[in-house]
């Protein structure tokens, strides 16, 4: 596939990834809106609170989808259709099990997450009204996690599209009206996540059965019991959870960190984190294009492909990324007052704007690379890296933070998410290789 060739290729896979990955920080903006314009700070920091404990838990067990998205497209690149259906099903199987086990551990779970916050009392009884409510909807959660990754996978990300804007407008619509119209307040913005995952999983189980009917191949002959698929997708699944976990942990640690500077900072916070969450969503679209792209190159061991995937890839997200720091400059103070009416909150995210103006040119590097090495399934390498880049960002959070305050913490995830970049572009060798012929 020639240079030219593989730019639409890149195009039709990351626009509508774009799209669908764009409302989702939407989505959080309505959610922080609509308790930034109630009459406390403390509503803005329960959701935070409670928000950033479900999310720990749940994207911890993103390996459902980044995982599958990489077998898929491997296999998907081999043309095996019998084992693109065995993928899905052992993923969807995976996910049913494991929202099973967070439903039975939710006590525990609530007790140790608050735990770790040093919150004020407010915040810390409607973060864990938000915690009960919105944890049942782990079940569909990972599913639809699988789903999404079995998509990007078999290089459908049109369906992606629709799965995620249906999910996160239905969300937005039941949030305003819970909210805004019942004043459920905290309890509102749970409850409205809760029936928009259960729903868009009914979807997504109806789009799968109809992509199968383009994929050759059927369900006879399947074998979930295969020993050494399922070793592969345990040590795939396993290298991805434990790089998930530390890179929730250093969000939650920013967080609970942030907590310790007062309701008013920790809420400033969470309005400049969704400047983070439109970038990190934008920005995912070409990870996501990398995934498949890489991944089908892996499988049909076709290294020529490979290069070309990840240069036009990189270079993309590298022009998008400065396009969001020019927007962050010259429109940052008008978003944070869609954002929040809080005066307060509005200043102090006023004075720690710089961080997220600089932060697009930091952080595309660490995001294309993640898809590059998900899609070439070198999990290990990432776990690897991960681990030190969080140790890098913990010890600069203890020696920045005392100093520089707030501008300290987020300096450390500045530097946290360069680590990121540094330690896979060290190993990117090693996904060439994978993509090498057998001889």
């Amino acid at each position: 596939m020639d240079a030219r060739a593989l730019n639409r290729r890149v195009w039709r896979l990351t626009g509508p990834i774009m799209l669908a990955n764009l409302s989702v920080p939407l989505l959080g903006a309505v959610d922080t809106a609509v308790m930034g314009h109630l009459p406390e700070a403390f509503y803005l920091g329960a959701v935070a609170v409670g928000a950033t404990i479900v999310h720990f838990i749940f994207w911890g067990f993103g390996f459902l989808r980044m995982g599958t998205a990489g077998l898929a497209a491997q296999t998907y690149g081999a043309g095996n259709g019998l084992e693109i259906r065995v993928v899905l099903a052992r993923a969807g199987l995976l996910g049913v099990g494991l929202g099973a086990a967070i439903l039975l551990l939710q006590w525990p779970i609530a007790r140790i997450g608050l735990a770790l916050f040093e919150a004020s009392g407010q915040v810390e009884d409607l973060a864990e009204t938000y915690f009960f409510i919105r944890i049942w909807s782990a079940p569909a959660v990972f599913v639809n996690y699988a789903i999404v990754g079995w998509f990007i996978g078999v290089q459908n990300t049109r369906a992606v599209m629709i799965l995620q804007v249906f999910m996160n407008g239905l969300n937005i619509i039941l949030d305003l009206w819970f909210v805004l119209g019942l004043e459920w307040d905290v309890a509102g913005v749970a409850a409205a996540t809760v029936i928009a995952e259960f729903t868009a999983l009914a979807l997504g189980v109806l789009m799968v059965r109809r992509e199968l009917r383009r994929i050759p191949g059927s369900w006879r002959g399947m074998n979930l019991r295969d020993a050494d698929k399922i070793r592969q997708l345990v040590a795939v699944n396993r290298d991805i959870f434990i790089r998930t976990a530390c890179l929730m942990f250093a969000f939650a640690f920013f967080t609970a960190r942030g907590a310790k500077l007062g309701d008013d900072t920790l809420a400033a916070n969470a309005v400049l984190m969704q400047f983070q969450q439109f970038l990190s969503f934008g920005l995912d679209g070409f990870a996501h294009a990398a995934e498949a792209l890489v991944g089908g190159a892996v499988g049909a061991k076709d290294r020529r492909t490979l290069r070309l995937a990840v240069k036009i890839c990189g270079l993309w997200a590298a022009i998008i990324a400065a396009a969001y720091t020019l927007v962050y400059a010259a429109g940052g103070p008008v978003i944070i007052g869609w954002l929040t009416n809080l005066e307060a909150v509005r200043a102090l995210s006023g004075e720690f704007l710089v961080w997220v103006i600089i932060s697009p040119i930091v952080s595309v590097w660490s995001f294309t690379l993640d898809g590059v090495f998900i899609g070439a399934t070198r999990t290990a390498e990432m776990r690897n890296g991960m681990i030190i880049s969080l140790a890098i960002y913990l010890a600069a959070v203890f020696a920045l933070q005392p100093v520089l305050g707030n501008h300290g913490l987020w300096l450390a995830f500045t530097i946290f998410m360069a680590a990121r970049a540094v330690t896979l572009a060290v190993v990117y060798p090693n996904v060439e290789r994978a993509a090498a012929p057998n001889r």
